[in-house]
């Protein structure tokens, strides 16, 4: 009978991390994407709204007007540089999770390694005993034949 790999509920501990630790890194690397995302909007709208802007100027456009767009356009800059801060925040966060990730999937690599020792182990024990039952039937065999 083979015994149990003495490990193994460390082995399943590093295997719920990791599991974890991919879950978490997936929410990063979506929470990312998403800023990502939201910074392309931000910046095509600001181009969008630059081009209307440079548009109403070849058109005629009176102080207030000018005014109203320059302001606005000082607040789309705001919040596309607190987007790209945010951004940058983001990809921080997934850089970190990425290397948790790998941590832990090393950790679980090593008590795998260790776990697949064991069982390669336990097998070669496991066939030396097949073995010696096989020649001790055999000897007794044998025995059983002479002395008849």
């Amino acid at each position: 009978m083979s015994r149990t790999f003495p490990l193994q509920t460390v082995l399943d501990l590093m295997r719920s991390r990791n599991d974890a630790a991919t879950q978490r890194l997936a929410s990063l690397i979506a929470a990312e994407r998403d800023a990502q995302k939201t910074l392309a909007m931000l910046r095509q709208y600001r181009d969008e709204y630059t081009a209307r802007f440079r548009q109403a100027v070849q058109d005629g456009l009176g102080q207030p007007e000018w005014r109203n767009f320059q302001e606005f356009l000082d607040r789309l800059d705001e919040a596309v540089r607190q987007q790209e801060q945010a951004a940058n925040l983001k990809a921080a966060h997934t850089a970190a999770g990425q290397a948790e990730w790998q941590r832990q999937r090393s950790r679980l690599n090593a008590f795998d390694t260790l776990s697949e020792r064991h069982r390669a182990s336990e097998a070669r024990r496991e066939l030396r005993h097949e073995q010696k039952l096989q020649d001790e039937f055999a000897a007794r065999g044998r025995d059983d034949r002479q002395e008849q």
